[in-house]
């Protein structure tokens, strides 16, 4: 006899709370394996499939493309023994009933759930207008094999989503008077956020006074979610921008030398050095000599956390926004090394394949803004690190070099840090030292 467990949304780990259909992989009477991706998800972080620990024939799936589902939430209800088609395992064998793989993504077991009573469904006046029945007498109540439960209602409405009750408790919207577009009748955010533009363009229910002048309606606009990607650097710079009291300070050099070191690496036969991979050393070597752009603030504690290995953050722009995926260990990888590592990431950030673990972790980042054409800027600091250096546009401009003035290749630095970790001179230094390594690369061979 054929058992139906229910999969729920995993947690996806780095404190996600929620994430955003973008695929369903599988249709509902489809053959899944054990550890089978079912569902693409989005998250703050990155895509990500979720694999489903049981193997069987799917019977159902909440929430449609493009719905917002909070950790814990139904994903999708597997009948395990089935006799149309029988659970199967990752190499196609036959799996125990109601046993999991407990391969499944961080913070979620895979054991298949005890038995327990069915949970009695109430009919919502809200979805259908007609009254719940009468409940049946308690002496016909039975155990019954375990199901999956339902996308019930927490209470008088169907909502499961405390973010959901949370947008719709903040503009004042009732949830009693909503039908939800989710299954079973669920109240969605999409279904709140329709509710509110409705109200917004709804006509006035009384007339103005008499003497009032014609009022214009001001245009409706294009509204924009911040979710995703967008809502997560949203979050990450107005946190920055509240608890860390940034300064900045810049300085212009001659980076000739530089472009002629790296043109002389790249005629050797080896492969190719980018420039960001030269950036990436002479960061590195910064640090080793100023250890305290490389840290962060405990808040709680009062305390500045210097760090002993630098994690390299770097800023990519992508279709789907702002990323900075990290270099693990800049410090001791050579600028062949580190050429290959932001090559690979930068190509898995255009493709949506970076990983959570890709974005998190970095101690400082090196923000190249001249790839967009820009002479400079003022970086907003990745909390919780303590500093980012930018680096603007290299363009041939004059330039006083050996006594006589010249054209040379010039680019403006920029370094933005934590005024709680250093005072200005040490920022100054470090930047100093950068400008000095980027005008003369000889400097760095006392340091390697």
């Amino acid at each position: 006899m054929a058992q139906v467990l229910e999969f729920k949304l995993p947690d996806l780990g780095e404190g996600l709370s929620e994430a955003e259909i973008v695929r369903w992989l599988v249709a509902v009477g489809d053959v899944v394996a054990i550890d089978q991706p079912v569902v693409e998800v989005e998250t703050a972080k990155a895509m990500v499939e979720v694999p489903c620990p049981y193997g069987g024939v799917v019977t159902a799936r909440y929430g449609e493309e493009g719905t917002e589902l909070p950790v814990g939430a139904p994903l999708i209800t597997v009948a395990v023994g089935s006799p149309d088609a029988a659970a199967v395992g990752p190499a196609g064998e036959p799996a125990a009933e109601a046993e999991g793989s407990g391969n499944v993504l961080v913070g979620y077991g895979t054991q298949a759930p005890a038995r327990r009573r069915r949970r009695v469904r109430t009919q919502l006046t809200v979805a259908n207008g007609t009254a719940p029945p009468a409940p049946a007498p308690a002496s016909t109540l039975a155990p019954e094999p375990a199901a999956p439960e339902p996308l019930i209602s927490q209470g008088p409405v169907p909502v499961i989503s405390p973010l959901v009750r949370k947008l719709a408790r903040d503009n004042g919207v009732d949830l009693h008077a909503l039908r939800g577009t989710g299954p079973d009748g669920l109240i969605l955010r999409a279904d709140v956020e329709a509710a509110l533009r409705a109200e917004a363009t709804a006509p006035p229910t009384t007339a103005p006074p008499a003497t009032a002048p014609p009022a214009t309606a001001a245009p409706e606009g294009t509204r924009i979610p911040l979710k995703g990607v967008r809502g997560a650097v949203s979050e990450k710079l107005s946190r920055s921008r509240r608890e860390i009291p940034d300064a900045t300070c810049w300085v212009d050099a001659d980076a000739t030398e530089l472009l002629r070191a790296r043109a002389a690496m790249n005629t050797a036969g080896a492969p190719k050095i980018s420039l960001v991979a030269l950036l990436a050393r002479i960061c590195a070597a910064a640090l080793a000599r100023f250890p305290e752009l490389n840290s962060y603030v405990d808040t709680e504690a009062r305390e500045v956390v210097q760090l002993p290995g630098v994690h390299l953050g770097f800023a990519a722009q992508t279709e789907r926004g702002l990323v900075v995926p990290v270099v693990r260990d800049a410090h001791t990888r050579d600028a062949e090394s580190l050429t290959a590592e932001f090559a690979r990431l930068t190509e898995a950030a255009r493709a949506g394949r970076l990983t959570p673990g890709d974005l998190t972790g970095g101690t400082f980042t090196l923000n190249n803004y001249g790839v967009f054409g820009v002479d400079g800027s003022t970086p907003i600091i990745n909390h919780p690190e303590a500093a980012m250096l930018g680096v603007g546009r290299i363009v041939p401009k004059p330039w006083v070099h050996e006594g006589e003035l010249a054209v040379r290749q010039v680019v403006q630095l920029s370094l933005t840090f934590d005024h709680r970790v250093c005072d200005g001179g040490t920022a100054g230094g470090f930047l100093r030292y950068v400008a000095d390594c980027v005008e003369q690369p000889a400097v760095l061979l006392r340091t390697v």
